[in-house]
């Protein structure tokens, strides 16, 4: 009888992890990478993500002491396996029920919630590309298998786009457009949204003549892009829009964007990387997509979005690399945010 008993409340537990991302709202989180050799333990991590009501983290790799500090959190949970494994992940369908097994079903057990699982971090084009859709088709299998509802996906940048600008004629590149079109179509069929990463902040860095800072801040005072009949006050948007018309000319407008990634970096002594910049454009962000104002060609949508990242993380490039966290590694922070 107690074995039975033990049975169910597994069961139950692993029900309601696999529903919990369809009870939680859009919203904004936040990217909590590891790649410092000063940051403050993960149990210290999460205690400050909670006393700022952030909801929503997302983990670059299943690191089992960061995860396990996550148990009985309240936080939803993106996790993305690592590009390293999609070769494996999509050959080897054992490999992702083992992947699965050891990475999500224990803590699932445990009582954190995961919101999306993701196949590799912008690894297209390149040589991993061609790995990511079945790396996504096993992942989902043994995820099915073990009965937990959790969607699949991966993340891109928005290299994928061959042409970007007006929004209205974005396109997936001839390198990309193959395996872009396998990985929208799947995701069409399981009705999850497609992962992406957006950065004004590398728009304006390495075009400042032709991008203002004024349209790469949030902070224009009125329309700076006429595309037809839709008016950008916004480079956010205009990124954003150009990747769903990408999406529409692949057969896909039904396929939504969760943005997965963007920021500022504070200093790096690179051109506009300040401490008053990322605090701008941060704050502008959080507000426009928490706003359900959506974009000209997606209005009346909050905007699923991740600012990144939660630390400056010292190991990684010299430069604004390590510049983009909303905290030093002793939890001050590089300035302040306002999250709803």
């Amino acid at each position: 009888m107690e074995t039975m008993l033990n049975l169910i409340i597994a069961a139950f537990s692993l029900l309601i992890s696999s529903f919990g991302i369809l009870a939680g709202a859009q919203g904004i989180g936040i990217n909590y990478g590891l790649l410092g050799d000063n940051l403050p333990s993960p149990d210290k991590v999460v205690g400050l993500l909670n006393s700022r009501n952030i909801k929503l983290v997302r983990l670059f790799d299943p690191n089992p002491i960061v995860l396990t500090a996550l148990h009985n959190s309240g936080i939803e949970v993106i996790l993305g396996t690592l590009n390293n494994d999609l070769e494996r992940l999509a050959n080897d369908p054992t490999f992702a029920n083992t992947w699965v097994q050891n990475n999500v079903i224990p803590h699932v057990q445990a009582g954190t919630s995961f919101r999306y699982i993701t196949a590799g971090n912008e690894v297209i084009p390149g040589n991993l590309a061609g790995f990511v859709l079945s790396a996504m088709q096993n992942l989902d299998t043994a995820l099915t298998d073990a009965k937990l509802n959790i969607p699949v996906s991966t993340a891109i940048s928005t290299g994928v786009l061959g042409v970007s600008f007006p929004p209205s004629q974005g396109a997936f590149s001839e390198a990309s457009s193959v395996d872009m079109t396998g990985i929208v179509g799947f995701l069409a069929s399981k009705k999850t949204p497609l992962l992406v990463n957006v950065y004004p902040y590398f728009a304006y860095a390495n075009q400042p003549k032709d991008v203002r800072l004024d349209y790469a801040l949030f902070t224009a005072n009125g329309t700076v892009v006429v595309d037809g009949a839709l008016n950008y006050a916004n480079l956010f948007d205009a990124i954003v829009d150009a990747m769903y018309s990408a999406l529409e000319k692949a057969g896909h407008p039904d396929v939504s964007v969760v943005v997965s990634e963007t920021g500022w970096p504070s200093a790096g002594d690179a051109i506009g990387a300040t401490v008053e910049n990322g605090m701008t454009y941060n704050n502008n962000a959080v507000a426009h997509v928490t706003s359900s104002a959506g974009t000209p060609r997606r209005p009346g949508n909050a905007i699923e979005t991740y600012i990144f990242a939660m630390f400056n993380e010292d190991l990684k490039p010299v430069g604004v690399e390590q510049n983009f966290g909303l905290y030093h590694p002793d939890m001050t922070e590089v300035y302040h945010v306002n999250f709803p």
